[in-house]
């Protein structure tokens, strides 16, 4: 085991491409990032899409790139992993090229669901009360969107595989993926990291066989090498191994050293989650499954609140044009930031229940804002936002608390959320608890990296990988009176909302679909 191993990773975001090299001190010794122009079209309102070349090509770029500048340290590396966002499906033909972009997660379109699914399983989806996901789910599929129109498309897919999937299958020339990086819209068995049979009651509904399907590869164990040519053209040494780790949520987790019941892991990215690794299966709520940890043997109960921090960015677009020049320099989010503490805790009354996006278990949920008087104004509209995200967030940890039969002690937090001290202060007085943040804000970049070191005995275990790797570099604790206030308003306002509001949604929903 030398002391100046490094670990390669590709840390492919949905806004941008991070290449490094990180040493078993958790320290990036080097990195090449690449922000996405642009990071997908929209041929239509509300779809999201790409082609998933482009990501690969962003990569090669930034590793010519590092490896040029990193001649040296580009020797001692021990491993290389491949960690993306997630649910974002590329179809191939025979020869594995892409037929269309892909669709990213975060597209809205619709399937019909056009699709019958047999009785009896509409029976029991139906008996669970779980029937109205079911749907929800299944015309979120891009599978079944296509069937119904790209049906050229469909008959000429010969593999249906996750934007990890492909990009490993570039570096390596396999088509394989780890299973914790199938999180999304596939047909997988999450406790047991094994694609469901398509004729199963789980694995029929999102319409995909079992022929489409890549390879899945345990966490911890190689995939492939990357390929010569690859690393001859980039300036890489030959014959390093490509490890199964996982999805970027997932290595964020475990960049955060928050393998532990006790700790939980919020991202405060594109979408937000709280996530709490344990090593014992637990659904996070009732239905819905704990994805694959990025190393063996646990596995990450998750909450999302889909659109999450993109609501800042939504939010700055729509009212804060004044700042078009700020805007331009990547500066608004810093001074809307520095008009947080104009606002009390609370925003005097005005409350958001953030669901620009419907989750999974509640499909047909809205956003919402209420308590409106003469007395708001923007900043109140910006910091309600931020408190409703964390009100969410919380409200899902309590499910996974529930859930696991244990309380969490301590919140690590990442993503670019977390580089706002006034949004880990928010944070902290709306969960009641120490948030902390890490060394680095490459947080997915870290998980992945430690995953590789322990993958390859670099590290006896994974706490000491951690305790050598991962360390917290500021924590925020909760204020009493703002935590007092944030409670109040949690119980007696918050958490009444959306089963005040289901119905109203439903028939909303309703009345939004009323023209198809």
């Amino acid at each position: 085991m030398a002391s100046d191993s490094l670990v390669l990773t590709l840390d492919f975001g949905t806004q941008s491409v991070r290449v490094a090299l990180t040493n078993k001190l958790g320290e990036i010794v080097a990195l090449s990032k690449i922000k996405y122009r642009p990071p997908y079209v929209s041929p239509v309102s509300g779809y999201a899409e790409q082609d998933a070349d482009f990501y690969w090509i962003n990569a090669k770029q930034c590793l010519f790139q590092l490896c040029k500048e990193n001649q040296d340290k580009v020797q001692h590396i021990i491993g290389a992993t491949i960690t993306t966002f997630r649910d974002t499906s590329v179809q191939l033909d025979e020869n594995l090229k892409p037929l269309r972009k892909c669709i990213l997660w975060l597209d809205q379109r619709m399937a019909k669901g056009k699709e019958k699914i047999p009785l009896h399983h509409k029976a029991i989806f139906k008996a669970i009360g779980m029937w109205p996901t079911i749907v929800l789910n299944r015309a979120r599929t891009p599978a079944h969107w296509l069937k119904e129109n790209e049906p050229e498309t469909w008959n000429r897919t010969y593999k249906y595989v996750n934007i990890s999937s492909y990009l490993i299958y570039k570096v390596t020339g396999r088509l394989a993926d780890s299973v914790a990086c199938m999180v999304g819209h596939y047909p997988i068995n999450y406790r047991k990291g094994k694609w469901y049979q398509f004729k199963a009651l789980k694995g029929r509904f999102f319409g995909i066989p079992n022929r489409m399907l890549c390879d899945l590869v345990p966490v911890g164990e190689v995939i492939a090498t990357i390929k010569d040519e690859i690393a001859d053209e980039v300036g890489l040494p030959r014959g390093i191994k490509v490890y199964a780790t996982g999805s970027d949520k997932a290595c964020e987790t475990v960049g955060l050293g928050a393998l532990n019941p006790t700790l939980a892991a919020v991202s405060y990215g594109t979408a937000s989650t709280v996530e709490v690794s344990n090593q014992k299966y637990h659904e996070p709520e009732p239905f819905l499954p704990a994805y694959q940890a990025a190393v063996p043997g646990w596995h990450n109960m998750e909450v999302q609140i889909y659109r999450g921090y993109w609501m800042l960015t939504w939010y700055a677009k729509e009212f804060a044009k004044d700042f078009d020049n700020e805007r331009d320099r990547g500066m608004i989010e810093e001074l809307l930031d520095a008009e947080l503490q104009k606002v009390p805790p609370g925003s005097e009354g005005l409350i958001v229940q953030p669901y620009w996006g419907p989750g999974l278990s509640r499909p047909f949920a809205k956003g919402a804002i209420i308590g409106f008087s003469d007395v708001h104004t923007r900043i109140h509209i910006y910091r309600a936002i931020i408190e409703g995200i964390a009100y969410s967030l919380r409200e899902g940890l309590e499910s996974i608390e529930h859930s696991q039969h244990q309380k969490v002690e301590h919140v690590m937090i990442s993503g670019g959320g977390s580089r706002s001290d006034d949004i880990c202060q928010i944070t902290a007085d709306v969960f009641g608890l120490p948030v902390s943040r890490v060394q680095t804000y490459e947080t997915s970049t870290l998980g992945a990296a430690l995953s590789v070191f322990v993958a390859a005995k670099e590290f006896s275990s994974v706490d000491d990988a951690t305790k050598a790797m991962v360390h917290k570099a500021k924590t925020f604790y909760p204020n009493e009176l703002a935590h007092k206030n944030y409670d109040t308003l949690y119980k007696k306002v918050y958490v009444k909302m959306y089963p005040q509001l289901k119905d109203v949604y439903r028939d909303l929903n309703k009345f939004l679909k009323r023209g198809e």
